[in-house]
C-alpha cells in the first residue's frame, strides 16, 4: 500500500466531493493509463496509486478511518485501526478504470469540470501532547483556536454596501466560463474558473473598510477535541468545517490535531503493550513473594515465583493500551531485575558467608 497522501496524489483538497475525486482520478488514468505509456513502469506506478487512491476515498468508510487515522487506519491485525488492507493488482485497477467511466469512448467525449463559488479556508493544525493514562482511557480536550471568521459588517461578502456588490458580467453570476476545443479524438468540453470573479459569481465595487473586500476577520474560539483510546505519535483526527472560513463567504476548512505521546517514568510503550521494570532483591526472587506493582488502571498485585531469575519477563494480560478501533486491550509486560546490594554491613557479610557454603544456592 501506497504512503503518500491520497489527496496530494489525486491532487484534490480534504473537502473534495465524490465527482471531484472521480474526475481527477479520470484525469490521471489517461494520462498513466499502460495502453498510452507501453513499458513505462513510473506511469504504471503512478497509475497503480491513482487507482489505490480512488479506491479509498471513493469508500465513504474507508475514507472516514483514513481522514480520522491516516494509513493507519486502513491497516488490519491486532492494534491496527481496523480490517481494511489492500492486496492491489494492475488488472483491478483497469477493470475500474473502465467500468467506472464507462471506456474510451466516453473519456474522449467528456468534459471536466473545475471549482465555482468561493474558495474554502485554510486547513488549520494543532499538536495535542497526552499521557499514557490519557492514551489508555480516552479522553476529551478542550482547545483555544485561532482563526479566521466571517465579517460580520459585510455579511462576508467583502463589499462596502450591496450597492457595490454585482453580478459578474463575464459569467453572469455561474463563476464558470465554458471552452470548447476540438482535436483528432472529438470535441472536449472545458468548464473553468471565471478569472474576473474568482469563481465567486460576483464582482466588488467599494471594499470592506473593516476586512479590506476579504469578507473575513480574526477570530477564536474553543473546540471540543474526543480522542479514543489506542492512539499514538502520528496519528492524527480531523474535525472537519471548523478550519478558517474561507474568503468571501467560502466554508470553512477543517482543523488537523496531531497526537504526540508523552514519555512516562514508569512503563515504556511496544505497540499496545507496556514495559515495566522490576527490582526485586535476591532473597525475593529465591524465596518468592507477592509485590504490589503500578498499572494504568492502579495498583495490583503480582505473584513472584520461587526460584526466578533475573532478566524473566512475566505478563499481565488486558493490562496494556486498548486497541483503537478494534476490541481487546494489549498486555502489561514485567520485565524482572534481581538487584545486587553494592554495600553490606559486617553482619550481612557474615549471614551471605555462611549462604555460600550451601551447594543449592551456587549456580
Amino acid at each position: 500500500m501506497s504512503k503518500k497522501d491520497y489527496y496530494s496524489v489525486l491532487g484534490v483538497s480534504r473537502d473534495a466531493s465524490p465527482s471531484d475525486i472521480k474526475s481527477a482520478y479520470r484525469k490521471l488514468a489517461m494520462k498513466y493509463h499502460p495502453d498510452k505509456n507501453p513499458g513505462n513502469k513510473d506511469a504504471e506506478e503512478k497509475f497503480k496509486e491513482a487507482a489505490e487512491a480512488y479506491e479509498v476515498l471513493m469508500d465513504s468508510q474507508k475514507r472516514q478511518r483514513y481522514d480520522q487515522f491516516g494509513h493507519d487506519g486502513l491497516r488490519g491485525g491486532a492494534g491496527g485501526f481496523g480490517g481494511v488492507g489492500f492486496d492491489f493488482d494492475l488488472s483491478d485497477a483497469l477493470r475500474t478504470f473502465m467500468e467506472g467511466f464507462g471506456g474510451f469512448g466516453d473519456i474522449f467525449g467528456g468534459s471536466t469540470q473545475q471549482r465555482s463559488g468561493p474558495l474554502q479556508g485554510n486547513d488549520l493544525q494543532l499538536r495535542m501532547a497526552l499521557s499514557l493514562k490519557e492514551i489508555a482511557q480516552g479522553v476529551t480536550k478542550k482547545v483555544r483556536l485561532k482563526r479566521q471568521d466571517p465579517c460580520d459588517a459585510c455579511n462576508s461578502t467583502g463589499a462596502k454596501s450591496e450597492e457595490d456588490l454585482r453580478t459578474c458580467s463575464t459569467c453572469n453570476g455561474t463563476g464558470q466560463v465554458r471552452q470548447v476545443s476540438r482535436s483528432l479524438f472529438g470535441q472536449f468540453v472545458n468548464i473553468a474558473t471565471c478569472r474576473t470573479c474568482g469563481g465567486d459569481g460576483k464582482v466588488i465595487g467599494a471594499v470592506c473598510p473593516k476586512c479590506s473586500g476579504t469578507g473575513r476577520k480574526k477570530g477564536e474560539t474553543t473546540l471540543e477535541v474526543k480522542i479514543p483510546a489506542g492512539v499514538a505519535t502520528g496519528n492524527y483526527l480531523t474535525i472537519r468545517g471548523e478550519g478558517d472560513t474561507g474568503p468571501k463567504g467560502g466554508p470553512r476548512g477543517n482543523v488537523i490535531v496531531f497526537f504526540e505521546e508523552k514519555k512516562n517514568d514508569l512503563f515504556e510503550r511496544h505497540g499496545d503493550d507496556i514495559v515495566y521494570n522490576l527490582r526485586i532483591s535476591f532473597v525475593q526472587a529465591a524465596l518468592g513473594d507477592e509485590i504490589e506493582i503500578p498499572t494504568l488502571s492502579g495498583k495490583a498485585m503480582l505473584h513472584i515465583d520461587s526460584g526466578i531469575q533475573s532478566g524473566k519477563i512475566l505478563r499481565m494480560r488486558g493490562k496494556g493500551i486498548p486497541h483503537l478501533n478494534g476490541h481487546g486491550k494489549g498486555d502489561q509486560l514485567i520485565q524482572v531485575h534481581v538487584w545486587t546490594p553494592t554495600k553490606l554491613t559486617k553482619e550481612s557479610k557474615a549471614i551471605f558467608k555462611k549462604l555460600g557454603e550451601h551447594k543449592e544456592i551456587s549456580p
